[in-house]
């Protein structure tokens, strides 16, 4: 019985990254039950026994990167010292996440997929965003409070720049694909923050860093 269940987990796992590499190449509107279970050589009934319907499975996908998303950038981020060490390591971590050989973002690209629905995987995504969003202002916060950052710092006015330089970036990778695009977006981000300092870099090699 224990063999049984753990080759079902097994299994299972297999679909959620099959799903998840199809959602991050084509969107979490291409996910089909038959093309996963077409991918991985399984019966249709074989992925619909351990998954359940095309929205589970659209759930489950996005749980699987929420889950690599806290891992690959906030939680390496959260051993930095508090402030802007650790605001520059959750960007770059994230900047090379889109920049990488799994690249895209369903926080990014999610958000033109369901901008005109009203459903439940559009509410998901909305909270991830939200989330993602608190994060970065609970960071930048915290380097107001270190004096790292202006007291007189429009935060939602920074956040929502930001937001705009993930955007774009994504954009860069996928559809223009920019070989220096990532770059590109770290300068634009330190360019960003420099007026917001309270001691901005003072040479250009300082900025680059």
């Amino acid at each position: 019985m224990e063999a049984k269940t753990a080759r079902s987990e097994l299994t299972q796992s297999a679909i959620v990254d099959v799903a998840l590499e199809m959602a991050r190449l084509d969107g979490l509107d291409s996910l089909s039950i038959g093309e996963v279970a077409k991918r991985l050589n399984l019966s249709k009934s074989g992925v619909f026994s351990r998954i359940g319907s095309r929205e589970a499975l659209q759930a489950a996908v996005l749980d699987a990167f929420e889950k690599t998303f806290q891992q690959e950038v906030i939680l390496p981020a959260l051993r930095e010292p508090r402030g802007l060490p650790r605001m520059d390591a959750m960007v770059r971590a994230w900047l090379g996440r889109v920049g990488g050989p799994h690249g895209n973002c369903l926080y990014v690209a999610g958000a033109f997929e369901y901008d005109d629905r009203d459903d439940a995987m559009r509410e998901r995504l909305l909270d991830g965003v939200r989330r993602w969003r608190s994060t970065l202002r609970r960071t930048l916060v915290q380097a107001q409070d270190a004096g790292q950052l202006r007291e007189d710092a429009d935060l939602d006015q920074l956040i929502f720049e930001l937001d705009g330089l993930f955007t774009a970036l994504v954009r860069e990778v996928r559809f223009l694909r920019t070989p220096d695009a990532v770059e590109r977006a770290w300068t634009s981000y330190r360019r960003l923050m420099a007026p917001m300092l309270t001691a901005p870099p003072t040479s250009a090699s300082e900025a680059s860093r």
